[in-house]
This record gives structure tokens, C-alpha cells and sequence, in this order.
């Protein structure tokens, strides 16, 4: 299951994103005046992604905040997911005058919540005048616990811009939040901003209403359906459970692609619930939430197309995604299948496993823990062909020989068929040769062991 990684002689060397006529002119004067301190598309809201993102207390200002928390306990991120891309049918008006209602699933609880939204793909100002959380009144639904409805403000206001290619985190609100609970997050915006930053397979329905009902606890109101996430990409949690996160950063193998809907049958949402379940168990394993920053499609080395470009690769994600998360000490790497079967020609073992190390070296600059995984099998899969199969084998012999990462966890070994080794088990198959069934995710969060999680970065010698 584990392995040291060497970084020596031995290693493989590195290579390697109209509108309505009538608006107020209140809130027009408003988010002008928001604008200035927002994020860029270069720096993120705080620079480094840290910052004052951990303050406990007080607006970002450093004036008083009365929706901040008065407990004390540690910021983790519970919920997360990758911007992708902007969403078609959006460039022009956005989704003006909408109320979207994001249900995302909680990893950890705790007893104060703030939200990141992104702008990435947006070619004008996101202006955002409401928005509000609210714990679900049923798993699936877009109806709320009346009771816990809250609204959420930015430096101590109602209304944000968020510019073109940049990120807001809101202030901290007082709500309980429970582990492995559905929360639902809603934002309404009275101007058009297109495109609308998305993350498109979230395999989790989410709702959208036309007006402004961010704080409708009914959700009758929420009549359009939306098999994605809009704008949001990470709900964090003042924890007294959890003392870190881990980031499982990886494709559609990690996205959670052909897992049924609104199951929470990934492999990051079970090995939360392993993590949770050991901890209360009484056995010593890392107190982390882990979050989820797969992308359906994603490569280690090349971009999808746009400006910005759309699929960032992990290489040029990396910050944003993982060491942009909070309080994270431990990433999980499932990727380079796409950089296989999307390659052209022949994709090359060096460049995979060179990236790779890029990813680990880079991790261990901030003192993370990095956890990787084999190559799973996708014989029988359109793109399966015995040379793009030897890639793979090469790749995963550097692999296991623990040339790339701190900790192996084998994906490969558990899922693969013992009677044909490129080919998925049957019974972890969901059909097309590639990805897992819900018992093939299952399984993946069931072997890796939660002792890998443990530690920090090696040192360097």
C-alpha cells in the first residue's frame, strides 16, 4: 500500500480560463462601490489563498462583523469542486434575475460557514445582491429548514461584485452544519454576467428560480432543475472535528462520473465517511474533512480550449484547487488516464510521471502529504489500444517502485479483473470499460489506507 518517495537518481526527471435594461439605482451604487478589494483572476481573494481566511473574528476590514462566530474550533473545507468552465447559452445575459439554489453535501460539520464564488469564466462584473445558506429540509430537495436560514454578506454588506476571473469569500455566519449533511446555498444576481462559471457534472440536482428568493424556505419557487454547480466552489466550516483537509484532486474517476445522482457514492464522499466513522471509533487517524476537486476530463499537462481555458490542467490548477483549500495538509492524486487516451499520437510515461512529480514537489514546498494512485484499467474502452496499455503499465511501474509520490494506494490492483488485468472487475464496472460502478467507487475509498494520511510533507535532505 505505501511507498517512500526516493526523489533521487532513481526518479524520473520532470516535464511539463444585453443584459436587463431595468436595475436599481441603488444596487447599481452599491456594487460599485463593492467593487474595489475583490479578488483578481491572478491573486484570489487573500493572495496566497490563506491570510485573513482564517480569522475567527471580525470583517476582513478588521471592523466588528456581527454575523462572525463567537466559538473557536479550526477552518477546514467541507464541500469544494473545480470551476470547469463557463456554460453555454450564458456568454451574452448570464442568468439575470435568477435565484440559483447550489445543494452541495458536507464532509465535516461545524458551528460558522463562509462560501467562495468564482467568476472565472465571466466576461463582465458578477454582481451578487443576495444570497443566503440554509441546511436542507430533505436530502435532494431545494426546500430548507426554515430555522436555519441565514443570510450571507461580504466585508459586512448584502451585495458583491465579483470581476472577471476572480473569486469572492464571504464573511462567516453563525449556523450549525452538520457532517454528512446536505446544505443548500443561494445566490441571486439582478444583472446578467455571462458566461456563468460552472462545474459541470456534479452527478447532485440543484435548482434555480426566476427572482429574487434567496431567503424562500418553501422552495416551491424552484421549479428548474440543474444537473450542475453555478458560481460555487467551496463551503467551509469552523470544525471542532477536524484539524485539516484533504484534497482528492484527480478526473472523472474522482468527479464521481456514472455514480448515481445525488447518492454521494464517490470515492472522496466515502472515505470521508471512513475517516468520520474510525475517528469516532475511537481509533488514531488524521481528524480531516476531504473535499472533492475532480474534473470530469482534466490531464495533467495540457488545457482544455478557451481564454480562459476551460479543463485546467492539474499543473495549472494546482494552486487554485489544492493549496487554495483550507487548512489542507494531504493531497490524494488520481490522474493521467486522459493524458493516455487524449493524447494524438502515443502519450509519453516520462512527461505523465514527470508532471506527476511537478504536482509532489509542489505540494511539499507547502508541507502537504501526497498520496497517489496506479493507473485503473480501462481495457475494452473505445480508446484501449496495447500500446496506450503499455503506457500505463510503464507509468504504474514507477509508480508502485515509489519513484512519484510519498504513499501508493493500488486503485488498479482492487478494481482490475484477476482474469484479464486491463479490464475493470465486472462487478466494478458501471458499463463502459472505464469508469466504476458505485461498488467500484466504494471500493477505491475502501483501500486506501487512512494511516497514509498521516504526517506531512517529507523533508528535504
Amino acid at each position: 500500500m505505501t511507498g517512500g518517495r526516493d526523489g533521487g537518481a532513481e526518479a524520473s526527471p520532470t516535464k511539463y480560463r444585453a443584459l436587463l435594461a431595468a436595475v436599481i439605482a441603488a444596487i447599481v451604487a452599491v456594487s460599485a462601490a463593492l467593487y474595489v478589494g475583490v479578488s483578481g483572476p491572478a491573486s484570489g481573494l487573500y493572495g496566497d489563498g490563506t491570510g485573513d481566511r482564517d480569522t475567527l473574528a471580525g470583517g476582513r476590514d478588521g471592523r466588528p462583523n456581527p454575523a462572525a462566530p463567537a466559538s473557536t474550533g479550526t477552518w477546514v473545507s467541507s464541500w469544494a469542486a473545480s470551476p470547469v468552465g463557463g456554460e453555454p447559452g450564458t456568454e451574452m445575459t448570464g442568468l439575470a434575475d435568477r435565484s440559483l439554489r447550489n445543494v452541495v453535501h458536507t464532509g465535516v460539520g461545524g458551528t460558522a460557514a463562509r462560501i467562495t464564488l468564482s467568476n472565472l469564466y465571466g466576461q463582465s462584473p458578477l454582481t451578487i445582491s443576495h444570497a443566503s445558506i440554509a441546511l436542507s429540509a430533505g436530502r435532494g430537495g431545494a426546500a430548507a429548514l426554515a430555522d436555519t436560514m441565514r443570510q450571507v454578506t461580504f466585508r459586512g454588506q448584502a451585495a458583491v461584485v465579483v470581476p472577471p476571473g476572480g473569486q469572492v469569500v464571504s464573511d462567516a455566519v453563525r449556523i450549525t452544519v452538520p457532517s454528512d449533511g446536505d446544505v443548500l446555498v443561494t445566490t441571486y444576481s439582478p444583472i446578467g454576467s455571462g458566461p456563468v462559471t460552472r462545474h459541470t457534472y456534479a452527478r447532485q440536482t440543484s435548482y434555480a428560480a426566476v427572482g429574487e428568493h434567496t431567503r424562500d424556505a418553501a422552495g416551491t419557487v424552484y421549479t428548474e432543475e440543474s444537473a450542475y454547480w453555478r458560481y460555487l466552489t467551496a463551503l467551509d466550516v469552523l470544525s471542532k472535528d477536524a484539524q485539516g483537509t484533504v484534497v482528492a484532486l484527480g478526473d472523472s474517476l474522482t468527479d464521481g462520473s456514472t455514480s448515481t445522482t445525488g447518492a454521494n457514492n464517490r470515492w472522496p464522499d466515502i472515505l470521508s465517511d471512513r475517516l468520520r466513522e474510525a475517528a469516532a471509533a475511537g481509533r488514531d487517524v488524521p481528524r480531516y474533512s476531504v473535499v472533492n476537486e475532480g474534473i470530469s476530463g482534466n490531464r495533467i499537462l495540457a488545457d482544455g480550449l478557451g481564454r480562459p481555458a476551460e479543463n485546467t490542467s492539474a499543473l495549472n490548477r494546482f494552486d487554485r484547487d489544492v493549496l487554495g483549500r483550507t487548512n489542507a495538509k494531504a493531497v490524494v492524486v488520481l490522474l493521467g488516464v486522459n493524458d493516455i487516451l487524449r493524447d494524438p499520437g502515443l502519450a509519453d510515461p516520462d512527461a505523465i510521471v514527470g508532471g506527476l512529480g511537478t504536482l509532489v514537489d509542489r505540494a511539499h514546498a507547502r508541507g502537504l502529504k501526497v498520496v497517489g494512485s496506479t493507473l485503473m484499467p480501462f481495457g475494452g474502452h473505445r480508446g484501449h489500444t496495447d500500446a496506450r496499455e503499455g503506457v500505463r503499465q510503464e507509468i504504474n511501474g514507477e509508480i508502485r517502485a515509489g519513484h512519484v509520490f510519498d504513499a501508493v494506494v493500488d486503485f488498479d490492483r482492487a478494481l482490475r479483473d484477476p482474469y484479464d488485468p486491463r479490464r475493470l472487475r465486472p462487478v466494478y464496472d458501471s458499463g463502459d470499460h472505464l469508469h466504476p460502478s458505485d461498488r467500484g467507487y466504494t471500493r477505491m475509498a475502501e483501500v486506501l489506507d487512512l494511516d497514509d494520511l498521516s504526517g506531512g510533507a517529507p523533508a528535504e535532505l
